[in-house]
């Protein structure tokens, strides 16, 4: 096992253990204690390993430097230290499987539960690899302590080689992307970069600048109240309303029905009683005007049950969250001609994905930091089967050293 593959290891396992799920539900920012406790870890890391101004802001994003040793843009190496609020992810028991043998991983806590290489071909490549999973009922968080894991592992070895040549370099982890919140205005500032790259992709070689752009939709029905002894043609029920608003979605426009390039609608969340109910959309589309069209589906859903049932209040409100990376990146694809060749003189071949989600990246670049993402190596995200091969994050180790050397000297 090569030293990076070493420092990967023991610093995932180690993160992964560590809770730092979001909190959809909050208010606050970050949106769970958890995540500044994790932010502390990382902080204390970076003064270890030597790096400058090293800071730790209001949002619990961290942030620090890389003095460069070259002229040559400012690049930022990012990651986000949240998992997802989708799935259990507290007391998280990382398992180190060596020279996995290409079989069945069964997991300790959970016997129903198999990851299978032939239902996902890809670990089918990876025997011999050293594989993490979880135990089997809590989700990994490779999403994105993956990415935590291979920048912290290469701005170790920049800082441990102060000959290997490279521009300014700053490193941030952020927090709540799962949520679509890590990412505003001041950050971009703080950050301070001409571009930078996200490492939170998936399989080895992929650069991701297209992605979703994103809405959220929040329906609200407001029924009449009784008690049901006495209903009799006043009681107007919430939740069968909310009921009627989820089957007129389409099914052929659901995540479950859709691929490639077609955009969905995802009911994500009903909550309330009889009386009240809130109903969560989100809605995803590579394009403007598709994910315009999908909105105004959804309110005329809303306005026809409305109609259905005038006794009822019922409103939709639709939020923006995230845009598509490309509107931006096709003007200034500095960073993506730099990761494509940093690519190839590793010896991989670029995969240009367009990815069906979003990532911190979409909002950088949205608001002026152009920010595309790469792979980092995470695989069955956001629930019990996620998995990383220590071997893939150890390319993107090298991926992310061979961009700050070829930094040097590009224009500024």
């Amino acid at each position: 096992m090569s030293d990076f593959a070493k420092d990967l290891e023991s610093r995932f396992v180690r993160y992964c253990a560590i809770d730092s799920q979001a909190d959809d539900k909050s208010g606050t920012h970050p949106s769970s204690s958890v995540q500044i406790e994790m932010g502390k870890v990382l902080e204390q890391e970076l003064r270890e390993i030597g790096a400058s101004d090293v800071t730790r802001n209001d949002h619990g994003a961290v942030l620090a430097t890389i003095p460069g040793n070259r002229s040559g843009p400012t690049i930022a190496f990012m990651a986000h230290m949240d998992t997802t609020p989708q799935f259990n992810a507290t007391g998280v028991k990382p398992r180190v499987i060596r020279t996995y043998d290409g079989g069945d991983i069964r997991y300790p806590d959970n016997a129903s539960l198999v990851l299978s290489p032939e239902q996902v071909p890809y670990l089918s490549e990876k025997v011999g690899d050293t594989i993490v999973t979880a135990s089997g009922t809590t989700l990994l968080g490779a999403d994105d302590k993956a990415g935590v894991a291979i920048v912290m592992t290469a701005a170790k070895h920049l800082i441990d080689n102060p000959d290997l040549p490279h521009g300014p370099i700053r490193i941030c982890f952020t927090t709540d992307e799962e949520i679509g919140k890590g990412v505003y205005p001041a950050l971009v500032q703080e950050v301070g970069a001409d571009f930078a790259y996200t490492f939170d992709g998936q399989k080895v070689g992929e650069i991701e600048f297209e992605t979703f752009s994103a809405d959220e939709a929040i329906i609200r029905i407001e029924g009449v109240s009784i008690h049901p002894g006495l209903a009799k043609d006043q009681l107007v029920n919430a939740v069968v309303l909310a009921s009627r608003f989820v089957a007129a979605l389409p099914r052929d426009m659901s995540p479950e029905t859709t691929e490639g390039r077609e955009g969905y609608v995802h009911a994500t969340e009903i909550s309330g009683g009889s009386s009240e109910v809130v109903i969560r959309v989100i809605i995803r589309d590579y394009e403007l005007d598709g994910l315009a069209a999908k909105g105004q589906m959804i309110q005329d859903i809303a306005a026809e049950l409305q109609a259905f049932e005038p006794r009822a209040k019922i409103s939709c409100s639709i939020r923006a969250q995230y845009r598509n990376m490309r509107y931006w990146l096709e003007k200034d694809k500095r960073p993506v001609d730099l990761a494509e060749r940093a690519m190839i003189e590793i010896g991989q071949t670029p995969k240009f994905t367009a990815f069906r989600g979003g990532t911190d990246g979409s909002r950088f670049t949205e608001m002026g930091l152009p920010c595309p993402n790469l792979f980092a190596g995470m695989q069955e995200i956001h629930g019990p089967l996620e998995w990383v091969s220590v071997q893939d994050m150890e390319v993107a180790v090298a991926l992310m050293l061979k961009i700050a050397e070829l930094g040097v000297g590009t224009s500024e």
